[in-house]
This record gives C-alpha cells, structure tokens and sequence, in this order.
C-alpha cells in the first residue's frame, strides 16, 4: 500500500513531491504546502467568462485545458495540460491534477490528487483522496472521508492496522482501476492497481491489485406466518 507500489510515477509532472511519502495519505498531509509552493495564478487554459474562480491567484490552468461555465474552483489548485473541468464541477480546494484529468459535472472534490488520465466525469464525491493514472469513477463514485464515529482512519492490509493519523481520509485508487456506477469507497479504502469492481457495491479495506470485486448474493425463501389477505 505504499506510494510506489500503487503508482507509476516516472512521468508524473509532481512524481517529486509524492517519491519523498511513503504512504499515500502523507502527500494528503502536504498537499497544501506544496501547492503554494508552486507558480500558481496562470491561466493558459480556455475558461468560460461565466466559471467561477476563488482566489484566482492560488490557482493554475494548464494548456490546452478547458472550464466550462458554472464550474467553481478554489484555490490553491493545479490542473494540469489537457484536463476538461465540466459544468457544474466544484472544485473547493487543495487540489492537484496532472494532464488529462476530467472533472465532471456534478462532482465535488477537496484535498485529493488525481493522476494522470484520471477522470471523475459524473456526479462524484472525492474528498481527502488519491485517484491513480487512467482511473475511472462510474456515475455517481462516491470516496467517502469521515468516519460516522469521528475517530482516526486506521488503514487495514490484511491483519495489520496502520495508523493514519488523519480524521478525513477517503479512498486512495491505484492506477488503471475502475470502479462501477454508485459504488461507496468508505473511509481509508485502499484499491490495488488493475483492479475492478462492479456497480452499486460498499466496499472498504485493503483490495489487493488486479482483483475483481463483485457480489455474492443468495436468494432467501421464507415463509410467512399468515398468508397475504386482500381487502
């Protein structure tokens, strides 16, 4: 579950900054600082005279990249070459996208990191998550962060727990996974690269890479103390 086992980051644009964690939520921890370290408050993209940007010179756009009107971006926030940010996209923070990422309409995100190729098109919730190089999020993906105790994350590999150190923590995605339509990652799910998982599914922990998650549903028969009566 480390940064390098889950990511191919040899042509990452910001690789240098995610090599120096060892687990993937430390860049979460970071991410901040390092976005206001960067040379941000450039717009080289195409953005409609009716998006709205806050704090425009906390945020970057990069060419060749596209906000639709009724898009609302925060910064500090980089979006890389080649990315489509959609109508209706919100955009509230501490967010860093590589080139070709789409944000789509709908879709809330905050504190996360989507590599390259990474595209949350409709109706998703990313919070305080990494999303992996040429991952897709079904219509309607949510990454849930907060525990409904409001206790600290704890990740899981197997036996082992790992402290997070971290009340908000949503999923962390390896590349090329794809995740179905109106799935709920709880918090601190960890996805293995290459691996898919079918629509409408709750699912937490540690998936190891290139596994298919599907339901495995049984048929009760039970019978009724009375039968049905119609009036």
């Amino acid at each position: 579950m480390t940064i390098l086992e889950l990511f191919h980051l040899t042509n990452c644009m910001h690789g240098h900054f995610l090599k120096k964690m060892v687990y993937p939520w430390q860049a979460l921890d970071e991410l901040e600082h390092y976005l206001k370290s960067l040379a941000l408050g450039k717009i080289l993209g195409k953005v409609s005279a009716k998006a709205y940007l806050v704090n425009e010179k906390e945020i970057y756009i990069g060419e060749g990249s596209t906000v639709e009107a009724g898009a609302w971006i925060k910064g500090p926030c980089w979006i890389g070459a080649n990315s489509t940010i959609r109508h209706g996209a919100y955009i509230r923070g501490n967010v860093l996208a590589e080139q070709g990422v789409v944000i789509g309409h709908d879709t809330e995100v905050k504190n996360s990191i989507f590599l390259s190729k990474a595209h949350a098109a409709h109706f998703a919730y990313v919070g305080d998550s990494i999303i992996g190089n040429n991952v897709n999020l079904g219509a309607g993906v949510k990454c849930a962060n907060f525990r409904l105790d409001q206790q600290e994350i704890v990740a899981r590999l197997n036996r082992q727990k790992i402290a997070t150190h971290r009340r908000k923590l949503g999923a962390i995605i390896g590349d090329k996974v794809q995740i179905g339509c109106n799935c709920v990652l709880n918090p601190g799910t960890i996805v293995g690269k290459e691996t898919i998982c079918h629509p409408c599914l709750n699912i937490s922990g540690w998936i190891p890479q290139r596994s298919l998650i599907k339901a495995c549903q049984e048929v009760a028969i039970i019978p009724l103390d009375k039968g049905i009566t119609y009036d």
